[in-house]
């Protein structure tokens, strides 16, 4: 049974890939239409392979397997196997991966049904997601970094889709370099997991790490650290590059250059969710460094915080909600630093319901506005596109928590569970999700009223000409819409409750961090959305909507006085608080001007000055006063000796 599942798993990572090189190697031979078909039916058998892993091990609670398919390579006692590990987690997790990739697949035959680049388009977007597959399933480091360089790589091959556009080749390059160097901390933790562990393997060094735990690293002269610090602190810095954790956040708003099928995928449920599985699933690393849970803890509440607040002030539709998943990664990164590992999973589950819907609802508005990203240009479309409208105001209402829609649930136990932790810097990341809870409704709502009412500021050229998007669009729409009513309702007691959890022992968390523990009994999510009224972060979210109504409906002259009274809030949001303008000046222009000053001093002037031309002139100098010297005259030698003599006379006197 054990060698069918791995099977079935193998089965279900290659499909993606054999789509991926049919679109890539026979798309232009097959067709437009027989390559989105084939591509689309292989995603759509591999979902329900994913469908059947979720059935084994999450709903029949099969134990996990772990099995390798061949050995990579051997050092001495080392093996680095390529293994696959089948649990609850990632069993949950391909299913997710594989539904909204299922989604975004067959809504790309409509959104780019005209582009010329058609078929790589489905080439990439399946190797995307077989490369997010390995990351999951892998049972080890080494593996794991292949399925993330993978994403890596795929996504700025994504993010430049369209390379003949200068914007799109900067953002594909900015998302390359940014997430390059979240790859060196992750590099160097694996390097330290091998050094200290002896593998790579995540079983063998989970049932070791009480063996590390007292062991200590000197980093500095006279500076020692836990090495389970360093490792944690290490393996978090590469998923701040891929979870895009202030400040390796700058590359996911730039994505927003690439078509909108691969913005949904990127920030719904394979890449930027990358960091934050990654992390969950190494608990039983995590779990014994508060140092490590603490720094989640504050990056996590800063980047939830300050990067909803920049959403606030962004007219692209796109880099609204692309600014909201950063601030989304934040609370689930805030859940992981309080060990509510099992409550940053629940709210990635839902996020990629609700975050792809959005996205994909936009795209449909973008089509009808024959590609136009300006929420300034727009107004009135509800009327136009009443389905996209009501799924799109749907994935809102998701997004801002409002009962009975599915954030609701998971984003209210990520704020009770830093509430709830006794770790340094939990009270910090406690406000902070809570002041998101009204900021989030803020912008998201700014977007609902700015697209789909006020007046009518589309062009006046697609006035009467505006309309609701085909069905090849709309299913993935309404598909989408309905998990993001329900999966909280129906995952909120399995998730977070119940004994086990739904995650079952993929999951690991002392008795002293265990905070989900601490939270108040659950007597169903029915009473839970009917009780909401009660708690604050409910009360925070409907002022966030009826601020937004203020603003943009009722008083749209507010919008520019408070810009004008608060200028100096206003610029530092707008410019995104420097990040951008520090990365160009520091990184990308002082890397230039050094360069260029490296250039003119040691190339030019220290090894062509003076090494070569340098020593070519001292000879020449040499030549020009030897010859002089050597003037053939027998009265200039004999000088010459007598001086010498005279010298030496005088030296020995």
């Amino acid at each position: 049974m054990d060698n069918f599942l791995i099977y079935i798993a193998l089965i279900t990572a290659l499909l993606p890939l054999f789509g991926a090189l049919t679109a890539g190697l026979l798309g232009k031979r097959l067709g437009r239409q027989s390559t989105g078909t084939i591509v689309i039916a292989l995603m759509g058998v591999a979902f329900l392979l994913s469908c059947y892993l979720f059935k084994v091990f999450v709903i029949d609670g099969h134990p996990l397997v772990d099995e390798p398919f061949y050995t990579w390579a051997t050092a001495g006692v080392m093996r680095f196997d390529v293994a696959f590990l089948l649990d609850r987690l990632s069993a949950t997790m391909v299913m997710i991966v594989l539904f909204v990739s299922l989604m975004v697949h067959i809504y790309t035959v409509g959104y780019m049904a005209d582009d010329p680049g058609y078929t790589r388009f489905f080439s990439y977007v399946s190797l995307f997601t077989f490369s997010m597959l390995v990351l999951v399933l892998a049972d080890n480091f080494l593996l794991l970094f292949f399925g993330w360089e993978g994403v890596g790589l795929v996504s700025y091959l994504l993010i430049g889709f369209w390379f003949d556009r200068d914007a799109a080749n900067l953002a594909s390059l900015k998302a390359f370099i940014v997430n390059r160097i979240g790859d060196i901390g992750f590099l160097l933790a694996m390097a330290a997991v091998l050094m200290y562990f002896g593998t790579l393997s995540y079983h063998d060094a989970f049932i070791h790490v009480t063996d590390v735990v007292g062991k200590t690293i000197t980093i500095l002269p006279h500076q020692e650290i836990s090495v389970i610090t360093l490792i944690c602190l290490l393996l978090f810095f590469g998923a701040m590059g891929k979870s895009a954790q202030v400040p390796l956040h700058v590359w996911l708003p730039e994505s927003m250059e690439g078509p909108t099928p691969i913005s949904a995928l990127i920030h719904a449920a394979t890449m930027v969710t990358a960091g934050i599985y990654m992390i969950a699933r190494m608990s039983p690393l995590f779990e014994y460094s508060d140092a490590a849970l603490s720094t989640i803890l504050v990056i996590g509440g800063t980047t939830a915080f300050f990067m909803g607040l920049v959403a606030i002030t962004q007219n692209d539709i796109k880099r609204v909600i692309a600014y909201s998943t950063i601030s989304q990664l934040g609370y689930m990164a805030v859940a992981l630093g309080a060990s509510a590992y099992d409550a940053a999973i629940f709210h990635l589950i839902t996020h990629a319901f609700f975050k792809a819907l959005l996205f994909l609802a936009a795209g449909s508005v973008i089509i009808a506005l024959h590609h136009e990203q300006d929420m300034r240009k727009m107004g009135g479309l509800a009327r136009y596109m009443p389905i996209t409208y009501a799924t799109f105001v749907i994935g809102a209402l998701a997004l801002c928590a409002i009962p009975p829609f599915s954030g609701f649930f998971s984003k209210d136990i990520i704020i009770e569970a830093a509430k709830l932790s006794q770790l340094p810097g939990a009270s910090y990341a406690y406000y902070c999700v809570l002041a998101g809870a009204f900021i989030t409704p803020l912008y998201t709502f700014r977007a609902v009223f700015m697209t789909f009412h006020t007046e009518d500021r589309t062009q006046v050229s697609l006035r009467g000409k505006i309309h609701e998007s085909p069905w090849v669009v709309l299913i993935p729409l309404i598909a989408l819409a309905i998990p993001s009513v329900v999966a909280g309702e129906f995952l909120i007691d399995k998730m977070i409750f119940a004994h086990p959890s739904l995650l079952g022992d993929s999951i690991f968390v002392l008795p002293d961090h265990n905070v989900q523990n601490a939270i108040p009994d659950f007597h169903g999510a029915s009473l839970m959305a009917l009780e909401a009224g009660k708690t604050l972060p409910f009360w925070l979210a409907m002022s966030g909507i009826v601020t937004a109504w203020l603003f943009i409906m009722k008083f749209p002259r507010w919008s520019e006085s408070f810009k004008k009274r608060f200028a100096w809030l206003y610029s530092i949001l707008v410019h995104k608080y420097g990040f951008d303008d520090f990365n160009q000046v520091v990184f990308v222009q002082g890397t230039r001007e050094s360069g260029e000053l490296f250039y003119k001093v040691g190339d030019v002037k220290l090894i062509d000055g003076v090494c070569v031309n340098g020593s070519g002139g001292l000879i020449r100098w040499f030549a020009k006063v030897g010859r002089q010297l050597q003037t053939g005259y027998l009265y200039h030698y004999a000088l010459a000796m007598v001086l010498g003599i005279l010298f030496f006379l005088a030296w020995y006197m």
